[in-house]
């Protein structure tokens, strides 16, 4: 069974979209959904696609999480084995060569946040509920939730968020710096086109190398990052798309990029 779909939409196919499509439990992922989301995250990888969004077919949730009640009846053997599924889930959605946005309505819970957290950017409604309630079942988050809160939100607040494991509403979320975009419900789809759109109409090779360098100088010390990003400027130099850029400016017309 489907659980999971996704499609090009939009600036000629270049954007994919990933639907989340488990309503009946918010989106709660089992240990079939995980496989399906790793397999279309590596499929898309792999692809010409330049944005991909993560979105979900039902307002009332983003995604809430792993579903416990197939949890509740794994030995713990098969509980580590879905685990390590779970995280190499979460690895290939963050490891997409692509931007990809978390688009955000309903509940984002524990493991459906800690989703949202692996994205790059996250589009949200004023009715998103955004927590990491693992700690008032005895775990933690294990996928991301401590490890990448607090370069969105800082380190004090992170704590707060985790060892409370309190919900916290969209607005609150935004004015803690989670958020790139907040809009109201019915707008949110095209609010994250259009931010889609925008990255899309740039030349792919020098995107995935700004994804890819902004995630690894981040905290670095400067002169070790100078290095870094020197690197990655430099596999955009050898391409036809930075010779168009330049063409383009030069006759004051719209880039024609290709991503070679």
């Amino acid at each position: 069974m489907a659980f999971v779909e996704w499609s090009r939409v939009r600036k000629e196919g270049t954007i994919a979209e990933i639907v989340l499509n488990r309503p009946e439990a918010r989106n709660a992922f089992t240990t079939e959904m995980a496989a399906q989301i790793l397999e279309i995250c590596q499929t898309i990888n792999e692809s010409d696609v330049r944005v991909v969004l993560i979105t979900s077919s039902t307002a009332k949730a983003f995604c809430s999480g792993a579903d416990l009640k197939e949890r509740n009846n794994m030995t713990e053997s098969a509980w580590k084995n879905q685990h390590q599924l779970f995280r190499k889930m979460f690895n290939a959605i963050q490891d997409m060569k692509q931007p990809v946005i978390a688009v955000v309505d309903g509940y984002a819970l524990a493991g459906g946040f800690e989703m949202t957290l692996n994205c790059d950017m996250i589009v949200a409604a004023e009715t998103a509920v955004f927590g990491l309630p693992e700690v008032t079942r005895g775990i933690m988050p294990g996928c991301g939730g401590t490890r990448l809160l607090s370069k969105r939100i800082g380190v004090h607040r992170a704590k707060e968020w985790v060892c409370t494991g309190k919900l916290v509403p969209a607005e609150e979320a935004n004015r803690a710096g989670l958020i790139n975009i907040l809009a109201k419900p019915d707008e949110i789809r095209e609010k994250a086109l259009g931010l889609a759109e925008k990255i899309a109409a740039n030349a792919p090779i020098a995107v995935q190398n700004c994804k890819a360098s902004v995630e690894e100088i981040f905290g670095m010390p400067n002169e070790e990052a100078k290095e870094i990003e020197v690197g990655y400027y430099d596999r955009c130099i050898n391409t036809e798309d930075r010779l168009e850029g330049v063409l383009a400016f030069v006759e004051k017309r719209p880039p024609r990029f290709v991503g070679k």
